[in-house]
């Protein structure tokens, strides 16, 4: 699921829940029992400046539970099927751990950027999130490669575009699956698949991704 790394343990028992007794999930190591109350709880739990979604938002379309296909052309070289996978064809599962920082050109590409980031959309090309903001490049890495995902704080959120549905899982509302929030000790915690965010901005036509469905 999204956010492997020192979540992996917990995201593997979480989707097994419908199995699990609660006496159970709670003797198994590394559960996180805040997660757990926040992956099973039907409440929305997130005040603001949490934008709550409908779970409609993720009704099938077009094209799984977006209208069209990512964008052919994504950045840092983030791969199409991939990423039209986890964007249209899934609900739960990530990118793998590390594929942010090993399988693509962000960090090479974006060491050097002194201005804040632009992430958008890989199907629509909205704009979802902006960063680093409110903190260094470095400490934008550092956490990011602590989790196996980029990670994003509310200041680093276009609640325009974003939304967290009850479950934790962020989507977009052009319906691209994003990730998860998993809140910590220091706040909400936004864990993004890059290939999720590695559009361009849609300013006109754009060339989509014609591949095999996941």
């Amino acid at each position: 699921g999204d956010c492997d790394g020192p979540e992996n343990s917990r995201m593997r028992v979480l989707r097994t829940l419908p199995f699990l007794s609660l006496a159970a999930a709670i003797r198994v190591p590394h559960v996180n029992m805040g997660l757990f109350d926040a992956l099973t709880s039907k409440a929305p739990r997130y005040g603001p400046p949490v934008v709550i979604g409908e779970e409609s938002l993720m009704s099938q379309k077009a094209h799984g539970t977006s209208e069209v296909p990512v964008q052919k052309d994504l950045r840092w070289n983030c791969g199409a099927d991939l990423a039209d996978r986890i964007c249209n064809f899934n609900r739960h599962y990530a990118e793998n751990a590390g594929y942010w920082e090993r399988s693509t050109t962000f960090l090479k590409e974006e060491e050097a950027n002194t201005e804040e980031i632009t992430f958008f959309d890989s199907n629509s090309g909205d704009p979802l999130f902006y960063g680093p903001r409110g903190r260094t490049w470095q400490s934008f890495v550092k956490e990011s490669r602590s989790h196996g995902w980029p990670s994003f704080r509310d200041a680093e959120v276009n609640w325009d575009y974003v939304r967290v549905l009850p479950d934790g899982e962020c989507v977009s509302t052009a319906g691209t699956h994003l990730g998860h929030n998993l809140p910590d000790g220091t706040g909400n915690r936004y864990c993004i698949n890059l290939v999720s965010v590695a559009g361009r901005p849609a300013d006109g036509p754009v060339e989509r991704h014609i591949g095999p469905k996941a």
